[in-house]
């Protein structure tokens, strides 16, 4: 089992306040959301675990090695960001197979999800398509922790359903952390959940602290 620690991160935007003394473990064969509202500083903790972001402060590490530089990630961390990264004119055959090894490259190669999209690019293909195969594709990656951001934004209800399928699959090798607007998904599929508010981020042990912070519909 490999472990992630995280502690200590503060971050500033000019006078603004983002994140401050963040602290937050995973581990894998765990799941962990992060919620909060928009522009609450999601996306900047998970660019900071990733090692493309730095801090005021910051302490980053896997297993018994601190972790100070982004190439340090490799084979550890792998982030996938809302926004498209992943080059447009590549065949997802050969994406999948820069990013997996030989096992989970044929297994993506025969999902009845990927199969009929090998030999397209991702230029040819849909929003919803495109973002599922950047999901797939990372998850199946070499990394022992995926970060997700907005995992399944623009994906149908039934793609949705299918992709946490196999988020939780892979959960049994590897740690997750996720962050996610749509609640009702993340206290469906996590072990953990966090709520990052006020540039505090704070375990969420019972439902009623989401509601207190009105983060969560009264009749969940």
């Amino acid at each position: 089992m490999s472990k992630l620690h995280v502690d200590s991160v503060t971050k500033s935007y000019g006078s603004k306040k983002v994140l401050q003394d963040v602290y937050l473990n995973c581990e894998t064969g765990k799941i962990v959301a992060l919620l909060g509202p928009i522009g609450s500083g999601k996306s900047t903790l998970l660019q900071i675990i990733f090692g493309t972001l730095k801090g005021e402060s910051q302490f980053i590490k896997f297993n018994n090695q601190v972790l100070t530089k982004q190439s340090e990630r490799r084979n550890k961390i792998a982030y996938l960001p809302q926004t498209p990264v992943f080059p447009k004119d590549i065949k997802i055959k050969n994406l999948i197979s820069l990013f997996c090894n030989e096992a989970n490259t044929q297994k993506l190669f025969n999902s009845d999800l990927i199969q009929p999209l090998l030999s397209r690019t991702m230029r040819n293909l849909s929003g919803g398509e495109r973002k599922m195969v950047e999901v797939l594709t990372i998850i199946h990656s070499n990394a022992d922790f995926i970060l997700l951001e907005e995992p399944y934004s623009g994906l149908s209800p039934i793609l949705t359903e299918k992709v946490m399928r196999m988020i939780k699959e892979m959960s049994r090798k590897k740690g997750f952390i996720i962050s996610n607007f749509m609640t009702e998904y993340a206290l469906e599929l996590s072990d953990e959940i966090y709520l990052l508010s006020d540039a505090y981020l704070r375990q969420i042990k019972d439902l009623r602290e989401l509601r207190l912070h009105y983060y969560l519909p009264k009749n969940i």
